[in-house]
C-alpha cells in the first residue's frame, strides 16, 4: 500500500488500515549492547567536532554513540582516579617501548 494511501485511508476512519497493521510481521528491533539501563541525552557538537567523532568510530568499528560512552566513562573515571584505558592504548604503549 502507498503511504499516501494509507495516510487517507486513516483519516477517513477505514478498517482496512487497522486490519493490514494486524496482519503485518512484528517489527525486529536492535538487541540492546548492554543490560544497564540507558538515558538518551542530546549533545550539541560543532560539525567539525562531529564528523572528527564519526571517522574516530568508524576507524575502531564502533558507533559514534558508543565511542562517545567510552570516552565520558573514561573521563569519569579519571576524576575518581580509577583508570580506564583501551587495549589498543596499551598495544602502542607496549610498542613504543620495544
Amino acid at each position: 500500500m502507498h503511504r499516501d494511501d494509507a495516510t487517507k485511508q486513516f483519516h477517513s476512519g477505514d478498517d482496512r488500515l487497522a486490519e493490514l497493521i494486524d496482519e503485518s510481521q512484528p517489527a525486529e528491533l536492535p538487541t540492546p549492547d548492554t543490560d544497564v539501563p540507558m538515558v538518551s541525552r542530546s549533545v550539541r557538537l560543532p560539525l567539525e567536532t562531529y564528523e572528527r567523532v564519526r571517522a574516530a568510530a568508524e576507524a575502531r568499528g564502533i558507533g559514534v554513540t558508543t565511542l562517545m560512552r567510552q570516552w565520558i566513562e573514561a573521563g569519569l573515571a579519571d576524576l575518581d582516579d580509577s583508570t580506564t584505558v583501551s587495549l589498543a592504548d596499551v598495544r602502542r604503549a607496549l610498542a613504543s617501548l620495544a
